[in-house]
């Protein structure tokens, strides 16, 4: 990758190795279902003005299809499933179980007529990231019907983010980011409006919860999507998803210091795996249609 593409990739790294410790602070306030819908209509409201300004959404409209379904397969499901599922879990395994991204987009991408050169070397890194990912789910602290019911939903949202990365790059990734991501985040808004009038808070929320949510909208979801856009066009949908290799270890950190889960040297021993997977699993040749 480029110089501007690790730059993207180190800070999409940090940006998305956030939601889960904020969702962690949000959650104890605030009805799972709202948590998503705030987020993606606050993401919305900041990137609509700046693609009407840009002629981008004009120009996204006529592939509407695919950008319907980008929201519902990016944004609805996995926002939903992630913000319900940690209710159980803790934002650590969260983080880890989203690291399994990459090795989705290299098993699915075909079906997508996409073809993705894995080689020995990114082959090597994939392993590496999901060993180290196995690593920290074998040492985590998953308990009870629940604890796994939790598991399912970040799988889930894994899928979710997976499939959608490949949309992008089938689909998508000629246009001006802001026009289709704009466009998908308006349509997830609307679909998720339901349950947010169902859930919405009867009290105030604290500052903490409000600019959790406030966080997750603007830096975790409007600036990250725009990164990730350009990162699947620079690099490809399997090499840009590796980016979920950086996010556990992130997320691990902030746990530990500010929640005070667990980590432990297994933990660092994973981080080590994780790193290095996300090095060589970005090595290689982007992917072509066909």
């Amino acid at each position: 990758m480029h110089a501007r593409s690790w730059l993207a990739f180190a800070a999409l790294g940090l940006i998305w190795g956030i939601p889960y410790l904020l969702i962690k602070l949000a959650i104890t306030e605030l009805e799972p279902l709202f948590i998503a819908w705030a987020r993606i209509a606050l993401a919305a409201l900041v990137l609509l003005p700046v693609a009407l300004r840009r002629g981008a959404l004009t120009a996204a409209l006529p592939y509407w299809k695919p950008i319907v379904a980008f929201a519902v397969i990016e944004f609805v499901i996995p926002f939903s499933a992630i913000t319900v599922g940690e209710q159980w879990v803790s934002s650590s395994v969260t983080g880890m179980l989203i690291a399994m991204v990459p090795l989705s987009v290299a098993l699915i991408s075909r079906f997508f007529g996409l073809h993705e050169r894995l080689g020995p070397v990114r082959l090597l890194g994939l392993i590496c990231g999901f060993v180290g990912v196995a690593t920290l789910l074998g040492f985590g602290s998953v308990q009870g019907v629940l604890g796994w019911i939790g598991v399912g939903c970040m799988i889930l949202a894994t899928l979710g983010y997976a499939i959608g990365a490949l949309i992008v790059q089938r689909n998508l990734s000629h246009l001006d980011p802001v026009g289709p991501i704009a466009a998908s985040l308006s349509v997830a808004a609307l679909i998720l409006l339901p349950a947010a009038i169902a859930g919405f808070p009867r009290h105030l929320p604290s500052a903490t919860a409000i600019a959790s949510v406030a966080t997750l909208g603007i830096a975790c979801s409007a600036i990250a999507m725009l990164l990730m856009f350009f990162l699947i066009r620079e690099a490809g949908a399997a090499r840009a998803s590796v980016i979920t290799y950086v996010n556990p270890a992130v997320a691990a950190l902030l746990g530990v210091l500010v929640l005070n889960e667990t980590l432990g040297f297994s933990g660092l021993v994973a981080f080590a795996l994780i790193l290095l997977g996300s090095w060589l699993a970005t090595r290689g040749q982007r992917a072509r249609a066909g």
